[in-house]
C-alpha cells in the first residue's frame, strides 16, 4: 500500500498481529485534545493513502476505545474512496457522559480494506429472483421487533 506521511510526527498504520483485519490509525495532533460528552472532534492522522481501485478503506471504531472510553467514529463507519488522496481524518465522537482526552500518538480508529463492486448499469424489473430469505430483514427470525415509520 502506498502511503505518504504529511507530517514528521505521523505514525504509519499498524496491525496488532498478522491475523488482525484492521490497521490502527494514530492521532497526529500537536497537543492533547478534549472531546466533550456528546460532541465530535475531527482528529487528523497525518497519513494519506493510495488505495487500489476496487477497494475502499472502511474506518471503524477500535473496540477497546469504544467500550472503555465511549469513543467511536462520528459517522459510525467512514468510507475512504480509492480516488481520495488527502489526509485520513477521523471524526471521533464521545458517547460517554464525561470529557475524554486524546493525546498525540493515541490509536483512535482502525482502517479495514474492503473490495467493492460498482454496477455498470441499473435495470428496472417487475420481479426479483427468489431466495430462501426473501424480504426478511431487521429481526425477521422473530428475535426482535423494530417499529417502522409510516
Amino acid at each position: 500500500m502506498n502511503y505518504k506521511k504529511l507530517t514528521k510526527t505521523a505514525i504509519t498504520p499498524t496491525r496488532a498481529d498478522a491475523g488482525a483485519a484492521g490497521y490502527d490509525l494514530y492521532a497526529d495532533i500537536t497537543k492533547e485534545t478534549t472531546i466533550p460528552p456528546g460532541q465530535t472532534v475531527l482528529i487528523g492522522t497525518g497519513i494519506a493513502l493510495e488505495i487500489p481501485d476496487g477497494i475502499f478503506g472502511g474506518i471503524f471504531a477500535r473496540s477497546g476505545l469504544a467500550i472503555r472510553e465511549g469513543l467511536r467514529p462520528g459517522n459510525c463507519v467512514g468510507v475512504i474512496d480509492p480516488s481520495y488522496r488527502g489526509e485520513i481524518k477521523v471524526g471521533l465522537h464521545n458517547d460517554s457522559p464525561v470529557e475524554r482526552t486524546i493525546t498525540p500518538g493515541d490509536r483512535i480508529a482502525q482502517i479495514v480494506f474492503i473490495p467493492f463492486f460498482i454496477p455498470s448499469s441499473w435495470t428496472e424489473v417487475e420481479d426479483l429472483s427468489e431466495t430462501a430469505r426473501g424480504e426478511g430483514g431487521f429481526g425477521h427470525t422473530g428475535k426482535s421487533k423494530i417499529p417502522e415509520s409510516n
